[in-house]
């Protein structure tokens, strides 16, 4: 069974592949970055917050903390979700902002930013979206986002609103909690612009009071400052991609799957074709080409000088032009980008980087009344129901019906027995130790298994009778996901209004756990 990549980094098992530990925040406080021109990055983002129709006082005062010529910055960043996509991507947000809040000194500012993943062209991941209103109906909002454009450059379209306001009107939850997510959808919608521009503009609504700022790389402003990282890569266009690969052996090395893989020719970025679409550029010889066309080094780098926008780095490439751009002290991260990170330790080094601390990003499953009352009774937490929702409530029945026989006690006591049983036949003649074992073995796992089909029987006739396993399910695992990767944020918000948020801007950095909504 291949090793886990993000749960050894966790428990502090990877130094081979990380240049910080899980918990190094002073080592890397103490740090230095003085390449990076600070006014400059301040004033782009200005120039984009105002294009954006979000330049407000907490902006404003945030730019300033970040020109400071010492400041450093907490980042995280998600693809641009419909009504902000799944809890998870408000939970990075507000991890962010809780960990550079920590770190904050009058002598160090630290700045928590939001990358919004706007150059991402992956239609499918952004489209959709679930929320459960109090009727424990899960409506699910899917809107005809095109296929291989970046989110940045598609326009917001007014059905989209509609049908968003469509599934507000449907939606059974307090009026003026309604009323109040309505009044962010229209802040976020009446701006135009594009896809990513209105979720950008959620987030903002949403963590901009605990001094977040969103940044889109694709803005002209920001797009300039990267684009020296991009012209270096270009100039030596399959050095990060042996690198990717040589960390890739390395971690199979070790019994671990790589999350990126780089084939031969493949480099680190995507072009911005004449369609709109974004293609990734290979590389033969000193040719460069997409599956539609190609193009010499030279027209590459007149393209990025005339619009940097339209060259972009794929995952392997993207965290460098992101550190490369801001005074990175610690990036906030789920278990893929920890994933990522153990092979671009190098990759930051060939563009004169220092990885900076990955921070494993703040996890929070939201337990509404009902649901948390139906957990005491089960005795059980939601991880265990979202891990097997079956099993949880067909034990907890069993329990309290008294039924001996599916219990973990009752299947130990064979097991005993069969030992027991099998160890006395194998003393009478030794030539039977080895069928002897394979029975008690085999005995055993079918018990077993009678006992986990007894008990989700079991579970699902008390659904049939009472639905508690459908709510748990509606609740906890959304269409069969767990609830922080399919739920939408703005669920809770629209049931219990802002508490919530409270909540969620009250926990310390990286809180790990379940919350229940009073």
């Amino acid at each position: 069974m291949a090793r886990n990549i993000a749960a050894e980094y966790t428990a502090g098992t990877l130094a081979e592949f990380f240049r910080l530990p899980v918990g190094g925040t002073q080592q890397a406080r103490a740090e230095q970055r003085p390449d990076i021109d600070r006014a400059a990055l301040a004033g782009a983002l200005r120039t984009y917050h105002r294009d954006l129709g979000t330049l407000d006082a907490r902006v404003e005062q945030a730019l300033t903390r970040l020109a400071h010529p010492h400041s450093r910055v907490v980042v995280t960043g998600q693809q641009a979700g419909a009504l902000t996509g799944p809890a998870y991507s408000v939970h990075k947000g507000a991890d962010a902002a809780l960990l550079a809040r920590q770190l904050d000194t009058e002598d160090v500012p630290v700045v928590a930013i939001y990358w919004v993943a706007s150059q991402d062209h992956d239609a499918a991941e952004v489209a959709s979206t679930s929320l459960l209103d109090l009727s424990e109906q899960l409506h699910r909002l899917t809107l005809d986002v095109p296929e291989g454009m970046p989110v940045g450059r598609v326009p917001w379209r007014g059905e989209w609103t509609a049908q968003a306001e469509a599934v507000l009107d449907a939606f059974d939850a307090p009026p003026e909690h309604v009323a109040a997510v309505r009044g962010r959808l229209a802040r976020a919608t009446q701006g135009g612009g594009s896809y990513a521009d209105v979720f950008a503009r959620l987030i903002h609504g949403l963590l901009s009071p605990a001094g977040l700022i969103v940044l889109d790389p694709l803005h002209p402003a920001l797009a300039r400052l990267m684009a020296p990282t991009l012209a270096r890569e270009l100039d030596n266009p399959l050095a990060s991609s042996a690198l990717i690969e040589d960390a890739a052996a390395r971690l199979m090395a070790q019994d671990f799957t790589p999350q990126l893989r780089r084939p031969a020719g493949a480099t680190n970025v995507f072009i911005e074709e004449d369609d709109g679409h974004r293609r990734l550029l290979r590389l033969d010889g000193a040719r460069f080409s997409t599956d539609t066309r190609a193009y010499t080094h030279r027209e590459l780098r007149a393209m990025l000088e005339a619009d940097p926008s339209r060259l972009t780095p794929a995952a392997g490439l993207r965290p460098a032009v992101q550190d490369a751009l801001l005074p990175t002290l610690a990036f906030v991260v789920g278990p893929g980008e920890i994933a990522y990170g153990a092979q671009l330790r190098e990759v930051y080094e060939l563009h004169g980087l220092k990885q900076p601390l990955l921070w494993p990003r703040l996890s929070v499953t939201w337990l509404e009344p009902n649901v948390a009352r139906l957990l005491r009774r089960l005795g059980a937490t939601a991880a265990e129901v979202q891990a097997d929702p079956e099993g949880v409530l067909g034990r907890a029945l069993a329990r309290e019906r008294g039924a001996e026989a599916v219990t973990t006690r009752k299947l130990d006591e064979i097991a005993t027995q069969l030992r027991a049983v099998m160890d006395e036949i194998a003393a009478l003649d030794p030539t039977l130790v080895g069928a002897a074992g394979r029975t008690r073995e085999r005995v055993t796992a079918r018990v077993g298994r009678l006992q986990t089909q007894a008990v989700r029987a079991l579970a699902r006739q008390e659904n049939d009778r009472s639905g508690q396993l459908s709510r748990l399910k509606a609740h906890l695992l959304p269409n069969g996901t767990p609830q922080e990767r399919e739920m939408n944020f703005l669920t809770y918000l629209l049931k219990h209004g802002d508490k919530p948020l409270e909540l969620l801007l009250a926990l310390e950095p990286g809180w790990r756990g379940e919350i229940e909504i009073p």
